[in-house]
């Protein structure tokens, strides 16, 4: 039996490994987004709160990410918490990359031009109605190549979590070769999956910027 058929026997594993990157993957940045954006929303108030937000951001931009995850799966249960890998996981990957989200959005909306926003106020828009009708949807569309990038660094950090024993893609990469003694072509296939989920949020992304442009939010 040649490596590569190898590869294909063991197919299922390969799999089962797509499926749970994809999943912790979708629900963490969903997570992370949705952090980013209310943390920018709470940075609008300039206060005490905004002031420790804007400290925790960039503590978590100093931090590895492998040690926020190592933090969370080995000391919490030091306080009694006892999370499993995967949720372990999930949490590190949403708060890290929340972070990096709500970075991204707010050098966006320092450079925002004010005009519509004091048009909107003089039309009676409530603050969260105006960052939430206004000037959220404008953020995401103007930083969406950044956005993008944040997005497969996301993705390739999926690939840390097999460190704490989640079992996703490059873990099922390495079972494969520990198995079989075929390294070499248990990490191609998991390169070219990588890749192909990869070129999937590219094509995403830009068919996002053809919607922005004829929303008017941008040009193509």
């Amino acid at each position: 039996m040649t490596e590569w058929s190898i590869i294909w026997e063991a197919r299922d594993a390969f799999l089962s490994g797509v499926l749970s990157t994809l999943l912790l993957f979708v629900l963490s940045v969903l997570a992370a987004f949705l952090i980013g954006c209310v943390t920018v929303y709470l940075l609008e108030a300039r206060n005490l709160l905004s002031r420790a937000l804007r400290i925790g951001i960039d503590l978590m931009r100093m931090l590895p990410f492998l040690i926020l995850a190592y933090l969370l799966y080995y000391g919490l249960p030091t306080l009694g918490l006892k999370p499993s890998a995967w949720g372990a996981g999930l949490v590190a990957l949403a708060i890290y990359h929340g972070a990096y989200f709500a970075e991204i959005l707010r050098g966006a909306r320092i450079v925002m031009p004010l005009g519509q926003i004091e048009a909107a106020k003089a039309h009676g828009f409530r603050p969260g109605r105006l960052y939430w009708r206004i000037i959220l949807p404008q953020l995401v569309i103007r930083t969406r190549p950044l956005l993008g990038n944040q997005l497969i660094y996301a993705l390739k950090d999926t690939a840390f979590l097999t460190i704490i024993t989640v079992q996703e893609l490059t873990a099922a990469a390495n079972s494969v070769q520990a198995t079989y003694f075929i390294p070499t072509e248990a990490f191609v296939v998991v390169i070219a999956l990588y890749w192909a989920i990869s070129i999937c949020l590219e094509l995403a992304l830009k068919w996002a910027g053809r919607f922005g442009a004829k929303r008017g939010f941008e040009h193509v």
